[in-house]
């Protein structure tokens, strides 16, 4: 079985992550944890996996469905508390897109889960129009204006939520 590349110290954490921007119709999918904001879909880098691999795996495990990573479009360093730990976090983000027979409504709200260590974790995923996203709290908070603005490239951002 492969192990995230999540490093657990005394004093922090290192974690290496991924995230998948999957735009339809005007409106992007985003996770909810219960009594959490919204984030990024996406999961841990495995060891020897490539970080495609990895949103195309996540997806599948949270959501049931098959998407294909498309673009980079941004590197962040995030600093942040986990628990009782500071986090120092890598992430890479790429758009994607649906891929094969669509699996999941296309609108609205709907639930899937993840598994984090031996703890299964629901979530709620849920179309947002792209219009509403900077009236929202989505972590990471740096990386929405780039999405709503659209302006090609690859941002790199650091985060400091510590």
């Amino acid at each position: 079985m492969a192990e995230d590349i999540l490093f657990k110290f005394d004093s922090f954490m290192f974690s290496y992550r991924v995230g998948g921007i999957l735009i339809h119709e005007n409106k992007i999918l985003l996770q909810k944890p219960p009594n959490d904001e919204y984030a990024i879909i996406g999961g841990h880098v495995q060891a020897f996996e490539d970080s495609a691999q990895t949103l195309e795996r996540e997806f599948f495990e949270e959501l049931h469905t098959c998407i294909k990573a498309e673009n980079l479009i941004a590197i962040g360093e995030i600093f942040f508390l986990w628990g009782e730990r500071s986090c120092h976090q890598i992430s890479l983000y790429y758009n994607v897109s649906l891929a094969g027979t669509v699996s999941i409504p296309l609108e609205g709200v709907f639930h899937g889960y993840d598994d984090l260590g031996c703890e299964r974790i629901d979530l709620d995923f849920c179309w947002v129009p792209l219009d509403d996203l900077n009236s929202l709290t989505v972590y990471p908070t740096e990386l929405i204006p780039h999405i709503t603005a659209n302006n090609g490239g690859v941002l790199h951002f650091i985060s400091r939520q510590i």
